[in-house]
């Protein structure tokens, strides 16, 4: 979860100051990463804020006194913990008691909270909405009023109106399959990308033609990149039992690009990890851009066309997320370390590519770094590694390290439990 603070610079800058998490579990009213990991890092990056500004903004002095009653809050930037009424006291009490020490794993990890502080101009807070909430009766009041950044957290599911015992909360939940999660069920080919570009257009058609607005958006992006030799695979949507308008047969597209990227920003899609020649970023962009590096390790299932004529320049690695296999990535682990270690040793640039260069590829950079390189971000062929092994700490520092520079990067943690095991595994055969 440390991830969620990258997501905060992105989402704070993107959305005006709201940030929008829709999610729905089944059995349950929100899962416990709306019910309480979200609720504990808004805390927690509260916290890392309040202290950076005690520390070094000596002009601000007077929006960061110390409450001697609450220890960490302040009248004017909120440390506190903000939970569901559904959590338990005990449950909240255990909490609190972990939150100094995750605070200080945060900033011991090598995040920027100065980045952060400088961004975020008002502490964090979850507010939980679903069908049933009312919080405002009129309407919602204007943003600059509140004294807080809100997390909106919102559940799909509807209530059943059936008290459940075991909580104290008024309702039980229905769960509503595909409501947030596994977008690639329901989503109809509509990425993240596609959406935010004609969110007004899709809000304002009604529900009516929404998926023949949305069929319409994929077609058209789908034809855009196949006229530009792109990938644009077509996969046949089933309609649902429920659905009252016709099938209309529209065509998913893969999550690789964006309908108004231009050749500008298709060069910016490879990101840099400073000095160490290791560049991260998607399988399109790699094989648009592959002449601009000296060697490339694909790691998406689909081979690309690349511009180098030697066989060492070029690896494939047909790799598959963890949720379709758990030891996908840890069988490829080998393989990609030794190519990365034998054409850096050249002094060559690597670019490493995965279908959307934000998950897959960031795992595989992150054990070619932790294995190759040393504190300092310089390659020693693996002495470094060698001689003091990996600990969490350690590898949770060289990922914030990476997704600094690599800005799109939202490794699975399925994934890179793979790498830690296989981190692992190499330090024992040592």
């Amino acid at each position: 979860m440390i991830f969620f603070l990258f997501w905060v610079f992105l989402l704070v800058g993107q959305k005006g100051g709201c940030i929008i998490v829709d999610s729905t579990r089944r059995g349950k009213r929100f899962p416990d990463s709306m019910s309480k990991t979200i609720p504990i890092w808004t805390c927690v990056l509260n916290r890392s804020i309040f202290n950076y500004l005690n520390t070094f903004s000596n002009a601000d002095a007077s929006l960061v006194k110390q409450d001697s009653n609450i220890g960490c809050n302040s009248h004017d930037w909120d440390c506190s913990l903000h939970l569901p009424l559904w959590v338990s006291e005990t449950e909240k009490a255990a909490i609190e008691d972990r939150l100094e020490g995750w605070t200080k794993d945060l900033e011991t990890s090598g995040a920027d909270i100065a980045i952060l502080a400088s961004c975020l101009k008002k502490p964090l807070r979850p507010l939980w909405i679903s069908q049933k909430t009312v919080i405002w009766i009129n309407e919602v009041p204007d943003y600059d009023s509140w004294d807080f950044t809100p997390i909106i957290l919102v559940s799909a599911s509807s209530t059943s109106g059936v008290t459940q015992h075991r909580t104290t909360s008024e309702f039980s939940w229905n769960y509503i399959p595909g409501a947030g999660d596994d977008e690639e069920s329901w989503a109809r080919g509509l990425s993240p990308n596609l959406f935010w570009n004609h969110a007004y257009d899709l809000i304002s058609t009604g529900p009516d033609v929404c998926n023949q607005k949305v069929a319409d958006i994929v077609e058209k992006d789908r034809v855009y990149r196949a006229r530009r030799g792109q990938d644009a695979p077509q996969i046949t949507v089933k309609p649902s039992i429920s659905e009252s308008s016709p099938c209309l047969d529209p065509l998913l597209c893969s999550d690789l690009s964006n309908i108004t990227i231009s050749s500008s920003d298709e060069e910016r899609g490879i990101f840099w990890l400073g000095s160490t020649n290791l560049a991260l970023g998607s399988s399109q962009i790699a094989a648009e851009c592959s002449s601009n590096v000296d060697c490339v390790l694909n790691c998406d299932q689909w081979p690309i066309s690349v511009h180098h004529q030697e066989a060492e320049a070029y690896l494939h690695l047909p790799i598959v997320s963890s949720k379709m296999d758990r030891f996908s990535l840890f069988n490829n682990l080998s393989s990609a370390v030794n190519f990365a270690k034998s054409n850096l040793t050249k002094g060559r640039t690597l670019l490493i590519c995965c279908h959307d260069g934000e998950d897959i590829s960031v795992c595989v950079c992150l054990a070619i770094l932790i294995s190759l390189f040393n504190d300092e971000g310089s390659f020693d062929d693996g002495k470094f590694f060698s001689e003091t092994g990996i600990t969490k700490c350690e590898m949770r520092r060289r990922l914030v390290y990476v997704c600094k520079f690599a800005i799109k990067a939202r490794p699975s943690r399925g994934n890179l439990k793979q790498v830690f095991s296989f981190l692992n595994s190499e330090v024992a055969e040592v």
